[in-house]
């Protein structure tokens, strides 16, 4: 199985390289070379063997499939319900997809806690160790700093934006101890963070001397065990479903992309994104024209992105993956602001299944007001995205999933403003707020993140 660069100027490799490097040495996204198709799961398989069956068809030959199965089983045992990502009925053909039962109440754990496996099992196979950067909205640090704690082959190195996510899901990313978990406060938006880590990727120098990888999104290791609870979805429900996904950068929506590709979605495909105020995938989808603006604060952090990462794969794809089609698009943003998607991968855009639109901040705390008197439960704010636009959007054809992408818990504050309610944190996360805080804030320039790491990296000199 090779994976190859969405920009066309990388040498292809296996799944290990992929995984490893996060991000393509040209600067692009790994895909596959081309996409297994992978038999359906069956509605009474257990998650941990889906999982295991859909990531070792991603592995091939790099891993054995009697591994896989452990690390799956060691990933999904710290989860507080059995079925990982279990359904619950919302109203007449609504369903909830709970994806926060891991230990940091947010999706991101679904990944996170096999990439922690996979990359334990691949770094003690070389002998090598990596510093691992991870840029975060609110939750992606949180889910790393728990999954790479105390880790034997990894640094990871947390860059969030200062004072702009909830106060829980900055204590689950600056709470954890690990001597081997640094979290930097960067004085800036999400987007100046991700800039960031894509620039140090860039610094061919610095990264080979510390040993750079990645585990956002832009990894593809997340992408494939995202796809695993859309295969769980189709199983349970059958027929054709409409995923509505909050979105941020894209991951989500591009796992169920990659799921109807491997042949998981039986069904058919249908994702409808539901972005906040930061409504760039939107204006992507519905222009074709890719701009630059800065992210703003909205209730909903986690989705507070300019630039949809992952929009890269989605592009390759619908480019024909014509890697110089794709490298032309982000050359003209980086140096205008602004790039217009060519004019056949417009059209091809429109037949892939998946929209995008936007859902105002009003509209986000009034949703979780309404969701509770209808139902009695307490939602996050990036759900409310979701539930909202599945409301103004209502289907008698099909069934429609929302992605519950997080526990109203992580976003105590909001939820109050909203409902007047409170929001306790679960007893399995009782001790979360007793723990001392360690984390350093710092400007948001290339050169303070790259000297703070380089003091702290194990391959410093």
């Amino acid at each position: 199985m090779k994976y190859v660069s969405t920009r066309g100027q990388a040498a292809p490799v296996d799944f290990v390289g992929a995984c490893l490097a996060g991000l393509a040495p040209d600067g692009g996204l790994y895909v596959p070379e081309t996409y297994p198709q992978i038999a359906p799961a069956k509605p009474d398989e257990p998650y941990v063997q889906v999982a295991a069956r859909i990531l070792s068809a991603f592995a091939g030959d790099a891993i054995p499939e009697a591994d896989m199965l452990e690390m799956c089983e060691r990933a999904y045992v710290s989860f507080a319900h059995h079925s990982v990502a279990p359904l619950t009925q919302a109203g007449p053909g609504l369903w909830l997809m709970e994806l926060h039962h891991g230990p940091t109440l947010a999706f991101k754990d679904v990944a996170m806690q096999i990439i922690a496996q996979l990359y334990d099992y691949m770094l003690g196979k070389s002998g090598k160790r990596l510093s691992i950067v991870c840029a975060t909205s609110g939750d992606t640090g949180g889910a790393a700093a728990a999954a790479f704690a105390g880790a034997k082959h990894a640094d990871l190195f947390i860059l969030h934006p200062h004072e702009r996510i909830s106060p829980v899901q900055r204590l689950f990313m600056t709470t954890t101890g690990a001597a081997n978990v640094t979290n930097l406060a960067v004085d800036g938006d999400f987007d100046d963070c991700q800039g960031i880590v894509k620039s140090l990727f860039g610094d061919k120098a610095f990264s080979s001397k510390v040993g750079l990888s990645g585990v956002n999104s832009i990894n593809w290791a997340r992408i494939a065990a995202q796809s695993v609870y859309y295969a769980m979805a189709q199983a349970a429900l059958g027929g054709k479903i409409r995923f509505v996904v909050p979105s941020g950068n894209m991951g989500d929506a591009l796992a169920g992309y990659v799921a109807a590709r491997c042949g998981l979605m039986t069904g058919g495909f249908e994702i409808a994104c539901a972005v906040n105020e930061n409504d760039a995938l939107a204006r992507l989808f519905n222009t074709g024209v890719m701009t630059r603006a800065p992210a703003v604060a909205t209730p909903s952090p986690a989705m507070d992105i300019s630039v949809p990462s992952n929009f890269e794969r989605l592009l390759y794809e619908v480019t024909g993956r014509d890697g110089d089609a794709v490298r032309g698009v982000y050359d003209s943003y980086k140096q205008a602001g602004e790039a217009a998607l060519p004019e056949t991968a417009m059209s091809r855009l429109g037949c892939v299944g998946i929209t995008a639109s936007t859902v105002s901040n009003a509209d986000t705390l009034s949703e979780m007001a309404r969701f509770e008197s209808e139902t009695g439960w307490l939602i996050c704010p990036h759900t409310a995205v979701g539930t909202f636009q599945a409301r103004q959007t209502p289907r008698d054809d099909v069934a429609t999933v929302v992605l519950a992408t997080a526990a109203a818990a992580k976003f105590p504050e909001t939820v109050k403003q909203a409902t007047g309610l409170d929001a306790p944190l679960p007893h399995r996360c009782g001790k979360l707020l007793a723990r001392g805080e360690v984390f350093e804030r710092l400007s948001a320039e290339l050169s303070a993140v790259r000297g703070a790491i380089e003091a702290k990296t194990h391959m410093a000199p």
